[in-house]
């Protein structure tokens, strides 16, 4: 067998051990249609390589309002490498306690909306305290990590938690422990890492069963789509669609951050 077909039996492996956890994904498909139906958006969050995942639910083709993506440069600019805003420093910052409140110091958060978190280690600081920070605000939170990688790994945090420890839900990539999947003879590391693959599939399933939720609910979504599938026009106005409804949905984060909680009455 090749290296390359060793990667990708390995992936079809993935594939079944996403597949099992479908009652995981309809649950987490449950939470997220519930947000958006409620003109709420569902917050995505990744350090490091799990960045791909968080942009990989919005914006993007075949990806539909709803989504907060929450990218810190600071945390997953990798291009450098070295020298400045470099691969050290960013490895260094997901592991800086008080970062993650930061953060979420920005919106105004409710009880409605919900969070996705992907780590594939669950060890590192940030995304575990951004969990943390999104349950002490009542919001239910959704976690992607590599149980048997993060199973083998020590968390960075004094208390020994890791992400799982404030997930309301838990989907596993598949991924093996240290990640990389394939062994090279004559060469004592593997390559090819296996959670990027994994998590794509797990997060492509959720959006999907989200797409079917909002169209049985009668809010179908407005979709990112090429010109090649729905022609140009048509391709445009979606477009256009779809980021005025990011817009008003982001501006309701944004509308009340700093002010007292409005008195019920």
């Amino acid at each position: 067998m090749t290296p390359s077909q060793s990667f990708l039996q390995k992936s079809r492996g993935l594939i079944d051990a996403v597949e099992a956890q479908l009652p995981l994904v309809a649950q987490a498909a449950d939470l997220f249609a519930g947000t958006i139906l409620a003109g709420r958006m569902v917050h995505v969050f990744g350090s490091g390589h799990s960045r791909i995942m968080t942009e990989e639910m919005w914006p993007r083709y075949g990806s539909f309002p709803g989504w907060n993506p929450i990218v810190e440069l600071s945390l997953s600019f990798h291009n450098l490498v070295v020298g400045a805003n470099g691969q050290r420093q960013a490895m260094f910052l997901e592991n800086v306690s008080g970062l993650a409140g930061r953060i979420l110091r920005n919106y105004d958060l409710t009880t409605e909306d919900t969070a996705l978190i992907i780590s594939s280690s669950g060890c590192n600081v940030v995304p575990i305290e951004m969990a943390e920070e999104f349950q002490k605000r009542g919001v239910k939170v959704v976690a992607v990590i590599s149980t048997k990688h993060s199973v083998a790994s020590t968390s960075k945090r004094a208390d020994g938690k890791k992400l799982q420890d404030f997930a309301d839900l838990v989907i596993d990539t598949g991924a093996p422990v240290g990640d990389a999947m394939v062994r090279i003879d004559g060469l004592d590391t593997p390559v090819a890492p296996g959670s990027t693959v994994g998590g794509c599939l797990i997060v492509n399933s959720i959006k999907a069963e989200v797409a079917q939720r909002l169209v049985a609910a009668g809010q179908p979504p407005k979709v990112l789509s090429g010109a090649a599938v729905v022609g140009a026009e048509r391709a445009v106005e979606l477009f256009e669609s779809a980021y005025d409804e990011h817009a008003h949905r982001l501006a309701k984060l944004y509308a009340r951050v700093g002010l007292p909680a409005p008195v019920e009455v």
